[in-house]
């Protein structure tokens, strides 16, 4: 008996431990531990988003190659340095993760991604260069169009993000069938920061029903047609 005991907790010591060190190994950054790896000498940091997306607000001496792009991607990921820590983010973590991958397959031995895109940075505090960024949808005037509609849709989401390019036919169809029974606001998920802090933001996209100023319905990602009138008409 007492061998099957340790026979059992060696096994479930040495399962922690593989699972531990999977984890350890994902590549996956927080935004302080991102943080921390950037002050670190030799680090290159790419910001794997579009050149607009670039302009509008970046990361202190990060350079770009927009992952979308495979021949720009390719061309400019040729002069980084193989045996040098590379740093990728992107708006919200994916396009840079496919990035990560990508890079450990040509030879990149030391690869993190920052967990949540420059999303999750921004919603930390963290400092970032913008340039003419566009104007912040403030809580007050949130507040203000859910308060003024008897009910509300809200979705929280961007151009950049890929499951809610997928939700714009459900959305507009929406629209069509029953857009006199509510009212669409739009929350830009790389830009409208303190809203998504006021609202509990998880992950892209969110939708929200408020009906009376009171929040009656939430989900995250894709949701069909059928669920979305359901939350809007009930």
């Amino acid at each position: 008996m007492k061998k099957n005991i340790k026979y059992y907790c060696l096994l479930f010591s040495t399962v922690f431990l593989v699972a531990c060190n999977l984890n350890s190994q994902s590549g996956v950054l927080t935004a302080g531990e991102f943080e921390q790896k950037m002050a670190a000498p030799k680090v290159q940091l790419l910001d794997v988003r579009t050149a607009g997306e670039y302009q509008t607000a970046h990361l202190p001496n990060a350079l770009q190659a927009n992952w979308l792009d495979k021949a720009q991607f390719a061309d400019r990921i040729q002069y980084l340095d193989k045996s040098a820590t590379v740093l990728l983010y992107c708006a919200s973590g994916v396009r840079s993760g496919q990035a990560m991958e990508a890079l450990k397959s040509q030879g990149f031995k030391d690869v993190y991604n920052l967990g949540g895109g420059l999303s999750s940075w921004k919603m930390e505090g963290k400092p970032v260069i913008a340039n003419n960024p566009p104007a912040e949808l403030s809580v007050a005037a949130f507040q203000s169009m859910v308060i003024g509609a008897k009910v509300a849709l809200v979705d929280i989401g961007a151009e950049w993000c890929p499951p809610c390019k997928k939700m714009e036919p459900v959305l507009q169809q929406l629209q069509k069938e029953i857009g006199n029974t509510y009212t669409f606001i739009k929350v830009d998920g790389g830009n409208d920061i303190s809203v998504m802090k006021y609202l509990n933001f998880i992950a892209l996209p969110t939708f929200i029903v408020f009906k009376d100023g009171k929040e009656t319905w939430r989900t995250q990602g894709i949701v069909t047609l059928e669920e979305l009138k359901k939350a809007i008409s009930k």
